[in-house]
């Protein structure tokens, strides 16, 4: 991937898609294509292929999908699985069509067994059953796996897997209906304050543990794997380090200076127990997380508040 190859950024307007143009654009990469909604509806198969041919794209970076946390994946499944299966075919097989270069598909690690051993391996995928509250959008990823590895297998593509864990950082969505855990805990305890309330309700019993990753430095691991990893095997991308969500929660409080009591409503779900990925393998060819979580927590709470 030269400085001057065409780099098709689907979903460039998301949070992980913004990220990937702002490593591109520090990197000096100078030809760049992204396209607004409006300019192509990426669940529109006819408008999707019209594009490729038209435009050519050498590489290409799928970070387009419908995301949200317990509460969006549990109230519309049929979205997530339709949209996200919709959006991925599309864009795969016209990449294929086109002799694209080289694709990079964004998974999750919610493709990952409920129980799976911890730290999850990359192997552990299909070992057993899903988190029910999103194994809708796991199992459309997971398509979008098998799918890239049967192009790999059949048309001799180079698509590739990644598979990132918990996801934070600027232009986060922080709408309380669709947002995930560390964003919305954000809003919370900003509203709390600002309304100089004397509690903050969060879901479940704080006892998950759960791993961070900030999106720029995912950013940084998605440019690098599209250099240097040409393997249709998946490959994990996170920190190697969680902790509890209680533990998130407290440092979400000292960190917006919140001086309520934190309740914790054990009637909601906590989802998986535990969702730690081994990094050994992308650690090995040569990338390693960079952002502790507290500074990383502090730029997108500041970032937050300047843009409310």
């Amino acid at each position: 991937m030269d400085k001057g190859s065409k780099i098709f950024v689907a979903g460039h307007n998301g949070l992980v898609g913004s990220a990937i143009v702002r490593e591109l654009n520090k990197k000096g990469y100078t030809n760049i294509l992204t396209k607004d909604r409006n300019e192509l509806d990426l669940q529109d198969s006819v408008a999707v292929k019209i594009f490729f041919e038209k435009e050519k794209p050498e590489y290409v970076f799928l970070a387009a999908a419908k995301v949200g946390g317990i509460v969006a994946n549990s109230e519309f499944p049929a979205d997530f699985i339709y949209q996200n299966l919709v959006i991925q075919n599309n864009i795969i097989h016209n990449a294929y069509l086109s002799t694209v270069k080289k694709l990079l598909f964004l998974g999750s690690s919610c493709i990952y067994p409920k129980f799976a051993k911890q730290p999850i391996k990359e192997d552990s995928l299909l070992t057993g059953a899903l988190e029910e509250t999103n194994d809708a959008y796991a199992i459309a990823k997971i398509a979008g796996i098998k799918m890239c590895q049967s192009y790999n297998k059949q048309y001799g593509t180079n698509f590739i897997l990644a598979m990132p864990t918990n996801l934070y950082g600027p232009g986060d969505n922080f709408d309380l209906k669709t947002s995930h855990v560390l964003p919305a805990m954000i809003r919370k305890f900003d509203d709390a304050k600002n309304s100089n309330s004397k509690e903050v309700i969060l879901w479940g019993t704080g006892k998950p543990k759960r791993e961070f990753l900030f999106v720029d430095d995912l950013a940084e691991a998605l440019v690098f794997l599209m250099k240097n990893y040409n393997s249709g095997e998946i490959i994990n991308i996170g920190t190697g380090t969680d902790l509890t969500i209680k533990s998130l929660a407290e440092l979400i409080k000292k960190i917006v200076e919140f001086g309520g009591k934190i309740i914790w409503d054990k009637t909601k779900p906590d989802g998986t127990p535990r969702k730690l990925l081994n990094v050994k393998k992308i650690n090995k060819l040569g990338w390693i997380a960079k952002t502790d979580l507290e500074n990383g927590i502090r730029k997108v709470y500041l970032k937050y508040k300047n843009t409310k």
